[in-house]
C-alpha cells in the first residue's frame, strides 16, 4: 500500500483525489519547509512537494521513496542527481499554470506602466490633482521583449499582442519560423532586442551560469524601460537592478520572484517606490491552485497505476530503464 507524503499546503481537491484512491494512504504536512516534512519522509513511497528544498540528505533518508511529484513546473530546489542515482522519477505538472502566470505578468507590466501604486497612494492621501501628473504610460504601441518561448512565454506574447504591443522573442531553443508563424519577431541574440524593448519579461528556467539580465543587459536597455520577472529569482541580477533603479535608468520593475524568498527586511528593492512586488504568487490563483494540486496528485496515482505520462518526467532520460512501478 503506497504511502503519499504531501509536503506543503495544497488545494483540497488534490488531497481528495489521493484519498479517494484505493490502497493509498496520505499524510499532509501543511508547513512549507524542509524541516517540517523531512522527519516524515522515511515512511513515504511518494512525495508531493511545493517549493521547499529537497536535498540529497533528505532523499537518502527516504528509503521507500519511488516518485517525487512537484506542485509546479520548476524543480531548482530538488536534488535531481540524488534522485537519478536511485532511479526515482521527478514529475512536474502539465500546462495548468501558464494562463495564471501570464495574467500576473501582464498585471505587473500594467502596474508599473500605469504607476498603479503611486496613483493609489495619491488618491488615498487626498491628492486628487495627481491625475494631472501624466505619469501613467500606455502599453499599446510599445515593444515587449519576451525571453523564453515556452508555455508561459507564448501566453504572455499572445496577451501582449492583444494589448497592441509589438512582440520580440528571444529563445535559442525555439525555431524562428514557429515564432514568426505566431506573428512575432524572433531575435538571433538577446542583445539585439535590448535597445529596442520598452518592456523585458523573463520566462526561462534558472540558468546554470546565473542571471539572464545582468548589469550589461540593463545598461543596454533604453531609458525608461520596464523589467518583469515571474520566472525564477536570480534570473535578474538584483544588485544590478537596484543600481539601475537608483540611477533612474528604468521606469520600474515588477517582480514575483526574488533570489531570497522571503526577502530580508533590509533588501533595498523593498524600499523602492519603482518596484512592484508579489510573494511568488503568480500561479496561485484559486483556480490554478486547484489545477496544480490535482495534476501533481494525478502524477503520483498514474505512476503507481503504470500510466504516468513520460512527458511530465523531467529526469526521464536518466532513469528510463526503471520507469516502472
Amino acid at each position: 500500500m503506497p504511502h503519499v507524503l504531501v509536503a506543503g499546503k495544497i488545494h483540497e481537491s488534490g488531497i481528495g483525489l489521493l484519498r479517494s484512491a484505493p490502497d493509498v494512504t496520505v499524510e499532509v504536512v501543511q508547513e512549507v519547509s524542509t524541516e517540517a516534512y523531512a522527519p516524515r519522509i522515511a515512511d513515504a513511497d511518494a512525495v508531493l512537494i511545493r517549493t521547499q528544498p529537497m536535498p540529497a540528505s533528505v532523499i537518502a533518508a527516504a528509503k521507500r521513496l519511488r516518485i517525487v511529484s512537484r506542485h509546479g513546473v520548476g524543480y531548482d530546489a530538488v536534488d535531481v542527481d540524488a534522485l537519478n542515482a536511485r532511479h526515482i522519477p521527478l514529475t512536474v505538472i502539465g500546462d495548468v499554470n501558464s494562463v495564471s502566470v501570464a495574467e500576473h505578468t501582464m498585471m505587473l507590466m500594467l502596474a508599473v506602466a500605469r504607476g498603479t501604486i503611486a496613483y493609489d497612494a495619491a488618491t488615498r492621501a487626498g491628492r486628487w490633482a495627481y491625475r494631472d501628473s501624466l505619469d501613467a504610460r500606455d502599453l499599446n504601441g510599445r515593444t515587449v521583449l519576451v525571453i523564453g518561448y515556452g508555455r508561459i512565454g507564448r501566453a504572455v506574447s499572445r496577451l501582449s499582442a492583444a494589448f497592441g504591443m509589438s512582440v520580440m522573442v528571444y529563445d535559442p531553443f525555439v525555431d524562428a519560423a514557429r515564432v514568426a508563424a505566431d506573428g512575432h519577431v524572433a531575435l538571433p541574440t538577446l542583445q539585439a532586442g535590448l535597445p529596442v524593448a520598452d518592456v523585458v519579461t523573463v520566462h526561462v528556467p534558472m540558468a546554470k551560469d546565473g542571471a539572464v539580465i545582468g548589469a550589461r543587459e540593463l545598461a543596454a536597455l533604453k531609458p525608461g524601460a520596464i523589467v518583469v520577472n515571474t520566472a525564477r529569482g536570480g534570473l535578474v541580477d538584483e544588485a544590478a537592478l537596484t543600481e539601475a533603479l537608483a540611477d533612474g535608468r528604468l521606469r520600474g520593475v515588477g517582480l514575483d520572484v526574488l533570489a531570497n524568498e522571503p526577502p530580508r527586511a533590509d533588501d533595498p528593492l523593498l524600499g523602492s517606490d519603482k518596484v512592484v512586488l508579489s510573494p511568488h504568487s503568480a500561479g496561485l490563483t484559486l483556480e490554478c491552485a486547484e489545477r496544480m494540486a490535482v495534476s501533481a496528485a494525478r502524477n503520483i496515482l498514474d505512476f503507481f497505476a503504470g500510466r504516468l505520462d513520460p512527458a511530465l518526467v523531467v529526469n526521464g532520460p536518466a532513469i528510463s530503464s526503471s520507469m516502472r512501478v
